[in-house]
């Protein structure tokens, strides 16, 4: 499942969701690469 995260104020990063972290951060790897962050919720249409 591809997921989007905030890292800091300003960045952005979307890719597949790897797992659930301590106090509300989710994991996402991009290629070889794994970032943590705040999960971006989700807006009703």
């Amino acid at each position: 499942m591809i997921r989007t995260i905030t890292i800091g104020d300003h960045l952005s990063v979307q890719g597949a969701f790897v797992r659930e972290l301590s106090g509300g951060r989710i994991l996402v790897r991009v290629g070889q690469s794994t970032f943590a962050g705040r999960p971006v919720g989700s807006k009703a249409a």
